[in-house]
């Protein structure tokens, strides 16, 4: 084994924690050869900015989870991970959100972030490798202070054990401040897991269900005030002139000014400051995009995949020769609208700087931009700036995009107030950042035995990563000015216009199925819409066009869905099983008159789904009945998250295919709250039936792949019912 002396790396640190106990730092990029730096004292609430396990005096067992829990179980996930190897119920540890610091780098990533379903897969071994070496050295040191073999000892949940005696870890604390620990220790095998694949509820439930669960929203510190921002309903316009004193004479109101995205209007409360926003008059500069509708946008779509002069992804073989020779050609053009991610908690931040430091409290999926964004809005160095981080009412994408941050930290700084800045619901839906709008056309080719030949994939529409890098590259480059983050991004989004395609935008269009001509291209319109990443990112509107076009070639080539899906994926064998095992089950099901089965298959961020949809037609109303989604996500840390992973993933698919869209007039978004962006009701919400194959492979993601195969499936589904074909999200019959 590989040994490192715990003094020199502080991976021990004596009274470290208040009161005493054993520290063992670690990092989650699995760099051993990086040390990590001394732990802080729990203090008065502040987290400890490193990730580290923790033995207390009182034998509590404390973990601190680097990613954020947002609703996808990902700190009841980590904590099994941990628990599984240092033998501790995740259930009776002290689980802590934890602070910014480059070992809680997502080493996927290479930042501090939460996304692309990447948890449980970047952290699989790091996190146990931390509870096994914890455990060897608390072993270590209980075999030497009771004078035994140590291979007489055992553990079981925070205690280590000989015969029938007990003993808790924090017993050998002091021993084990003087003992190297194993590097790499043994991990347990999958037969050994006591934790590892088991149903367990959530290790928040009970915070949860009892209200003590602090989301950002939740905040309350002394002289807490509240900040509505009035900003442009063009995306880009800036404020000409405002008119203010109204706002400014209600109650309540202390402060109403300028900042770079509007006007802030700060208040006691929040009522009071939405009250007085509505009363700000503003004059808006007129910006190219309020030119713009929804009807235009598409045409230009349309035009860009017409005149053909893209950018070419992935081009194998050849694709005009093997359309030529093809028994069976098929070609259509799919659409998918602007959509908002309509979190249920709205964005929000509280900051409170006093001198030349800041507290900030809020639920975000790239903590590592707090820091720097503060820093360089308030001129206050970094290393001064203490995140607390906290819950994330839903983030899907949106909590990637730190805007309301920075808008939050120039109120706070002009106010010299501390500030919890709210977004409306309004704001949510009408300000973006968006998941684009997308036009997709495919052409295909199938030979006389069923096999696809050729595949021409072309999508239209605006790049996901270019605003990313936008609003992520000053936090990850404290050094660089706003100019120079402006001009970066403006260089990506001419990159990817001229020179190659955006993986974020195309992902998911043609990776599935065997082809040996392939071709795919992408046509960048860029009308200036704020856009990010959304639930699934490419996937969620690429996957909607592949499969419907899969099902259209089977149905024009006389060949069944499933036969066809898995003759041309001879090449994924994981994707061809969880196809065949699909086909299995809805070969057994007897839908009743009126009802009609869908089928589609998709694999996104490592892992394969397939998703069979019972759907009805009635009076031009689509009604889903029941979804039985099938996948492989390699080893299921915990089989009851993964199921409601994938429900959650169809519910959210689901309301996008049925009701999802955001138009524009005039270059704003007419919808504003959910009474004309709906949410799919618990009364609409079908059955759905989870069946999960354990293909033995290391864990793969679940947060994300459940959404993609959903649209598809309805689709197809409606087509057996109606005959028609529809092509455009969301679903509505002619």
């Amino acid at each position: 084994m590989n040994s490192v002396n715990v003094s020199r790396r502080h991976f021990l640190q004596s009274g470290a924690v208040a009161g005493g106990g054993l520290v063992v730092g670690f990092s989650l990029s699995g760099c051993s050869s990086a040390a990590a730096p001394l732990p802080v004292a729990n203090t008065k609430g502040a987290w400890t900015p490193n990730a580290f396990i923790q033995v207390l005096p009182d034998n509590t067992i404390r973990f601190y989870t680097a990613r954020s829990e947002m609703g996808q179980g990902v700190t009841t996930g980590l904590a099994t991970l941990v628990g599984e190897e240092l033998d501790v119920n995740p259930l009776d540890m002290d689980i802590r959100l934890a602070g910014v610091h480059e070992d809680y780098e997502n080493p996927l990533f290479g930042m501090q972030g939460t996304g692309g379903s990447t948890s449980i897969r970047a952290h699989y071994i790091p996190l146990r490798q931390a509870g096994a070496n914890t455990r060897a050295l608390i072993l270590e040191a209980a075999a030497r202070d009771m004078g035994v073999p140590r291979s007489s000892l055992s553990t079981d949940n925070g205690f280590v054990t000989q015969g029938d005696k007990r003993y808790p870890y924090a017993a050998f604390v002091e021993t084990a401040q003087s003992l190297a620990i194993d590097a790499d220790a043994p991990l347990k095998s999958a037969a050994d897991f006591q934790y590892i694949g088991r149903d367990s509820r959530r290790v928040d439930a009970i915070a949860k269900a009892t209200g003590t669960a602090q989301f950002g929203i939740d905040v309350d510190i002394p002289d807490l005030h509240y900040a509505v921002v009035v900003r442009p309903p063009v995306p880009g316009a800036t404020v000409r002139s405002a008119e203010v004193t109204a706002a400014r004479g209600m109650s309540g109101v202390t402060d109403v000014f300028e900042i770079g995205n509007g006007v802030a209007v700060v208040a006691q409360s929040f009522w009071q400051a939405k009250q007085a926003a509505a009363q700000v008059e503003v004059d808006w500069h007129s910006v190219a995009l309020g030119q713009l509708d929804t009807k235009a946008l598409r045409a230009d779509y349309t035009a860009a995949l017409d005149a053909g002069d893209g950018v070419e992804g992935p081009d194998e073989g050849d694709v005009e020769q093997a359309l030529s020779a093809a028994t069976t050609v098929h070609e259509a053009e799919y659409w998918a609208p602007l959509l908002a991610h309509a979190p249920m908690e709205p964005m929000n931040a509280t900051v409170w700087i006093d001198g030349d430091s800041a507290e900030v409290w809020t639920g975000i999926q790239f903590p590592f931009a707090v820091p720097a964004i503060i820093s360089r809005v308030a001129g206050i160095p970094a290393e001064k700036v203490q995140f607390h981080q906290t819950y994330l009412g839903g983030g899907f994408g949106r909590r990637g995009s730190v805007n309301y941050l920075r808008e939050a930290t120039e109120i706070a700084v002009q106010s010299s107030k501390p500030i919890q800045l709210v977004w409306t619901r309004e704001d949510d839906i009408q300000q973006g950042p968006f998941r684009p709008a997308s036009l997709m056309r495919i052409k295909a080719g199938v030979d006389a035995d069923g096999q696809l030949t050729a595949w021409d994939a072309a999508r239209a529409g605006g790049n996901i990563s270019p605003d990313s890098f936008r609003t992520l590259l000053p936090a990850a480059f404290p050094w660089m000015g706003d100019a120079v983050a402006e001009g970066v991004a403006q260089l990506s989004e001419m990159y990817f216009e001229k020179f190659a395609t955006d993986d974020s935008s195309t992902e998911g269009l043609f990776e599935d199925y065997d082809h040996a001509n392939t071709r795919v291209t992408h046509m960048t319109v860029d009308h200036d819409l704020p856009l990010t990443f959304w639930r699934s990112v490419g996937h969620s509107y690429t996957a909607f066009a592949k499969e419907s076009m899969i099902d259209e070639l089977a149905a024009a080539a006389s060949v069944d869905e499933v036969a066809f899906r898995l003759q041309n994926t001879q090449n994924s064998p994981r994707l061809n099983n969880v196809i065949r095992v699909a086909g299995e089950h809805m070969a057994k099901m007897n839908p009743p008159k009126g009802h009609h089965l869908g089928f589609a298959a998709h694999n996104s961020f490592h892992t394969d789904v397939a998703e069979i949809a019972e759907v009805s037609v009635e009076n031009g109303q689509i009604r889903v009945h029941k979804v039985t989604c099938v996948l492989d996500c390699g080893q299921v840390v915990n089989p009851d998250i993964v199921r409601a992973q994938m429900e959650g993933g169809v519910v959210y698919g689901l309301t996008a295919a049925l009701y999802g869209g955001l138009n524009l007039e005039a270059g704003a978004i007419k919808e504003s709250n959910f009474h004309d962006y709906p949410m799919l009701r618990m009364n609409e919400s079908p059955e759905i039936e989870v069946i999960i194959i354990d293909s033995g492979t290391e864990p793969t993601g679940v947060g994300e792949p459940g959404l993609p195969p959903i649209a598809p499936a309805v689709a197809n589904a409606v087509f057996k019912a109606t005959g028609q074909r529809l092509r455009s999200l969301p679903l509505q019959l002619a």
